[in-house]
């Protein structure tokens, strides 16, 4: 297991950057009223996010095409 300084987000980049996009991007968009609630519409983003949206940084497949 890699540690990383605090306080040193470009150690972690990659973390960093989908944290980002989650809080971005599903956090701040939804109310989640009770747990299911959230779990259903994290599973949502985290299915668009690897199984639908293209990534310049992968040379453009999707996380799921990428990994298989």
């Amino acid at each position: 297991m890699a540690l990383h300084r605090a306080g040193k987000p470009m150690q972690k980049g990659f973390v960093e950057s989908l944290n980002g996009r989650f809080r971005d991007e599903c956090l701040n968009e939804h109310m989640f009223r009770n747990l299911p609630t959230a779990r259903r519409l994290i599973e949502e983003w985290k299915m668009d996010y690897n199984a639908h949206r293209p990534h310049t940084s992968l040379g453009g497949p999707t996380p799921n095409e990428f990994a298989t």
